[in-house]
């Protein structure tokens, strides 16, 4: 059975060495090959796209959020020295009427301050948010556009 077996082998082998691949099987294989290889590239280079569009985002994010850490602190800053410069008022005061006078200006311009300080963070927050959205932004309208076209 092993030498009958091994005799089949050794035909079919013989038989197949001399078969040819028909050209529209070799030129289907290539052309496969060809637009696989084309759509390999075009993933890839969407996703170093995608890759460098995301790195952009972070970076604006990183910067967005430390000029609002900044911001923040500066804030904090001027309060607190705007405390300090109260109290030291406060406390040469001669007269009561004095420091309720002094107490109530402070509030009033703290509070001013404060609305101040929360429209410019309010604005910075939206300006932060809108850098760091817009290479998203940009990615999706190219991406939009692209399609738009291919169809």
């Amino acid at each position: 059975m092993t030498d009958q077996f091994t005799r089949q082998v050794q035909e079919t082998l013989a038989a197949a060495k001399d078969a040819r691949i028909p050209e529209n099987v070799k030129a289907l294989a290539e052309d496969s090959v060809a637009k696989t290889r084309d759509a390999y590239s075009k993933m890839s280079s969407a996703a170093r796209d995608g890759a460098k569009i995301l790195e952009n985002v972070m970076v604006s994010a990183q910067a967005g959020a430390k000029s609002i850490g900044e911001k923040v602190l500066r804030n904090a800053e001027a309060n607190t020295e705007a405390v300090f410069d109260a109290a030291q008022a406060i406390c040469r005061a001669a007269t009561l009427p004095e420091i309720v006078r002094l107490q109530t200006s402070f509030v009033q311009k703290q509070l001013a301050a404060v609305s101040a300080q929360t429209k410019d963070l309010f604005e910075l927050s939206m300006k932060v948010t809108q850098q760091s959205l817009e290479p998203l932004n940009s990615a999706a309208t190219k991406a939009f556009d692209q399609f738009r076209h291919a169809r």
